[in-house]
């Protein structure tokens, strides 16, 4: 799995895990890899049990080909028993959960080779290229698709209800929440 970004964390057994749920029903595994009270609120940073996948379409013609991040649930829907059987040769399971698309099973040794650096463009932040290992390559209807999981860790960052079920925060949400949120976490961790 991908190493956790808060060292001490790796060195003991995860505190726990606990279901995220979508508004469709689906459903998302994660370990709790920390949990901080912040004003008598709790909070818990949340990494997948299973790795996370991105399917892109290649578009366009050789050196102007560029690949592009299918995210249309119609699509995926259409493709997915492909994408199924492909990584099924690699005995890796993928599951259409909750937030994220996952494989389950021991991903292969990462080969530079076989790296893709995705730029992202975002306006209102400079964000880092996002580097991604290829899985798999298919063919759906004459359209080329391929599977990549990314090699940093996918985290989610929750609120716990009164209930005790896990809240994700919205952008917003978190934007005014992260200062105190860091601090806190990089206090523990010290």
């Amino acid at each position: 799995m991908f190493p956790s970004p808060f060292p001490e964390e790796n060195d003991r057994a995860h505190a726990g895990s606990i279901t995220l749920t979508d508004d469709t029903g689906r459903s998302l595994e994660c370990y709790i890899e920390h949990s901080l009270s912040v004003d008598d609120q709790e909070y818990v940073l949340l990494l997948p049990v299973d790795s996370p996948i991105e399917i892109f379409a290649w578009q366009g013609e050789d050196e102007e080909e560029e690949a592009v991040l299918v995210d249309d649930d119609a699509i995926i829907n259409q493709i997915f028993g492909t994408a199924q059987a492909v990584l099924a040769e690699q005995n890796l399971i993928v599951k259409n959960s909750a937030y994220a698309l996952t494989v389950a099973g021991d991903l292969p040794p990462v080969e530079e080779s076989e790296l893709f650096t995705l730029e992202i463009e975002d306006e209102e932040a400079e964000l880092e290229p996002e580097q991604l290992q290829l899985l798999a390559n298919f063919f759906h209807e004459d359209q080329e698709y391929a599977i990549y999981t990314p090699l940093d860790p996918l985290l989610f960052f929750a609120r716990m209800s009164s209930t005790g079920q896990p809240e994700l925060l919205s952008p917003e949400e978190f934007r005014k929440v992260q200062p105190l949120l860091e601090e806190h976490l990089f206090n523990e961790v010290e």
